[in-house]
């Protein structure tokens, strides 16, 4: 998966609404399959939180430069991943290429449209799968594994879309989106994976915006706390963003402000520490 950009500042309004006009054009193509598929990844705070009526004081998510799906096992149980790869063909969909120019069998994208691309996740289930790595599933097919993306069909919310696909169509469709205890879960162990800026801001800004408050987060949150990754995700949580220098907060005010900022790195602490104070009640 390529590197996000560091900065809020390399993230554009149009490159938000190209992202959100793929995901319509995908509902529309995959049809019955979206069922059990969820969108996970930078589109989702703009999904979950109305950009419309943000808390006072919240600035709008600056979005994302790719749509993230998760595949559910389910999908590969009962071969229909090949009905999904055939649709996206049809759809005009095609494998993207590498730096090095190899294709990428995990991530698609339209030919005219190829400033946004489409990348496929899936849940670990064999031995030998490893966070971040590739997962094969046929020859021109392949997922990105996601530990902790399981969460996500157990938290999800289905979320309306309205408005024009990239084709310039207008259309209305209903996807389901990782709901905000599995998102903080996902986004807590990305972080862990990769360090990204991005993957902080994202888990902050759910926090700081979803719902009535970060008591509504937590009470989406605790019921996922049985499972041992999201333990492990609440751990990382705590190591990495309850220390106003600590890794989070950090890069959290870097990707918003490019430098230190101590006023985002309390911030960041303080919503981060609220949520851990009602998980651990």
């Amino acid at each position: 998966m390529p590197d996000k950009p560091p900065r809020a500042a390399d993230y554009t309004m149009d490159q938000v609404e190209l992202v959100h006009a793929t995901c319509l054009y995908v509902a529309t193509k995959l049809g019955d399959i979206m069922e059990e598929l969820v969108v996970i990844g930078g589109l989702v705070p703009s999904l979950l939180i109305r950009q419309d009526k943000l808390p006072e004081g919240a600035e709008p998510h600056v979005g994302t430069m790719d749509l993230d799906v998760g595949l559910a096992l389910a999908l590969l149980d009962k071969g229909r991943y090949k009905t999904l790869t055939e649709r996206l063909r049809r759809a005009g969909f095609q494998q993207d290429v590498n730096e090095e120019g190899n294709p990428t069998r995990q991530r698609w994208m339209i030919e005219q449209f190829k400033k946004v691309t489409v990348d496929f996740l899936i849940q670990p289930s064999l031995p030998e799968d490893e966070g971040g790595k590739l997962r094969a599933i046929e020859p021109d097919f392949a997922a990105i594994i996601a530990p902790g993306l399981h969460l996500s069909f157990r938290d999800r919310e289905r979320v309306t879309l309205e408005g024009k696909t990239i084709k310039g169509e207008q259309a209305k469709r209903d996807v389901w989106v990782s709901g905000p205890g599995a998102y903080v879960i996902l986004k807590s162990i990305a972080f862990r994976l990769r360090g990204e800026n991005k993957d902080a801001y994202d888990l902050y800004y759910l926090v700081r915006n979803f719902g009535t408050g970060v008591d509504e987060v937590a009470s989406r949150l605790k019921p996922l706390l049985g499972d041992a990754l999201a333990k492990q995700a609440i751990n990382y949580l705590r190591e990495d963003f309850q220390d106003h220098d600590g890794l989070g907060p950090r890069r959290v005010a870097e990707f918003i402000t490019g430098g230190f900022d101590d006023t985002v790195q309390a911030d960041v602490v303080g919503f981060i520490g609220q949520l851990l104070k009602l998980c651990a009640g």
